[in-house]
């Protein structure tokens, strides 16, 4: 059995695959790329079944009838502040930054940009070294990693 995300798109599958594997790759994010594209008769694209990060994504093109809401985002924790304001860059190039590491790309979908660090940050720390990172973080809009560093040892 395989578990996948599945992106309801107006026309725009073939598109927004290629821009998010181009994206992911430039990022260093390795076994990011399209694996298979469906046509139908006319030959045109039906749905693309793509990977980010060994993640498994499928984009259909099923009309505009069912548009994506923040209810729904995709998580992305970053291995480095180089990577999050690579994939930051990208993914807001034609959409709109948001509060605290989220983001709307131009296709719709809401994005959270986390640094791994940041787990690192919260795992067993003290409440109030808690309290000064999630402040810190929710007064951002891109995730600076420093800055949560210093919010976490301010004594």
């Amino acid at each position: 059995m395989n578990i996948s995300t599945f992106l309801w798109l107006d026309g725009r599958a073939e598109t927004l695959a290629q821009y998010y594997t181009g994206l992911f790759t430039d990022a260093g994010i390795s076994d990011s790329g399209i694996r298979d594209i469906q046509r139908d008769a006319q030959g045109g694209v039906t749905t693309v079944d793509f990977t980010l990060g060994g993640q498994q994504y499928t984009a259909y093109n099923g009309g505009s009838q069912f548009p994506f809401t923040p209810a729904f985002s995709l998580y992305v924790e970053c291995d480095d502040q180089q990577q999050l304001d690579l994939l930051w860059a990208g993914l807001t190039d034609g959409g709109e930054e948001g509060p605290g590491g989220s983001l709307l790309d131009r296709y719709g979908v809401t994005w959270q940009l986390m640094p791994v660090k940041l787990r690192e940050l919260l795992s067993g720390a003290e409440p109030d070294a808690t309290d000064r990172v999630l402040n810190a973080l929710h007064a951002m809009t891109k995730i600076d990693i420093q800055g949560l560093v210093d919010a976490h040892d301010k004594r």
